[in-house]
């Protein structure tokens, strides 16, 4: 209880002014906001920049936010909003030449499969992508993923699931008979 008295009064002093709470709200959580960042845009300096707009936005918009127990996930929902808003600017637009194909791998060993599960994870739509993320790199409850996609938890789970189900024609090692 102590916790979450001391959560609110950091919400308190940060929301009228106190730079010091609000570092201590939000301080912990641009490193996994970061990495949530990295993961959507595929690019560490525009993951900064998202990290850092969404930062601002947040110290903006401190007062919106009514229960410090919601942080968390209301600061990864500026995160996901400004990567999908950094998605669809004018630079992502332009089109980009294609990658080489890379060659069908040997024997499959923990490496290999890291790799194929990252190609894999940047091939689904950034939403999916989103929701597995937060739930199974994060390792977000439930109730926190969708707060973060805005949906209902039932909504969040049947996207993860989908998403899952996306994953697994690109990751599955083929049986060979002999």
């Amino acid at each position: 209880m102590e916790v979450a008295a001391g959560s609110s009064q950091l919400l308190r002093d940060a929301i009228a002014g106190d730079e010091r709470a609000f570092d201590a709200l939000i301080g912990p959580l641009v490193e996994p906001g970061y990495r949530l960042a990295a993961s959507m845009l595929n690019s560490v300096d525009e993951a900064e920049d998202a990290v850092q707009e969404a930062t601002i936005k947040a110290w903006r918009n401190l007062h919106q936010l009514k229960d410090a127990a919601l942080v968390r996930s209301w600061f990864f929902s500026i995160v996901a909003n400004q990567t999908r808003s950094m998605r669809r600017g004018r630079w992502w637009s332009v089109v980009k030449l294609a990658s080489p194909e890379q060659p069908k791998p040997g024997p499959e060993d923990e490496a290999v499969q890291r790799t194929d599960l990252q190609q894999a994870m940047r091939s689904l739509p950034p939403g999916d992508r989103l929701a597995l993320y937060l739930r199974y790199y994060m390792d977000l409850p439930l109730s926190e993923v969708a707060g973060v996609l805005g949906t209902s938890e039932t909504a969040a789970k049947s996207r993860i699931h989908r998403a899952a189900q996306g994953l697994r024609p690109a990751v599955e090692v083929p049986q060979v008979m002999t």
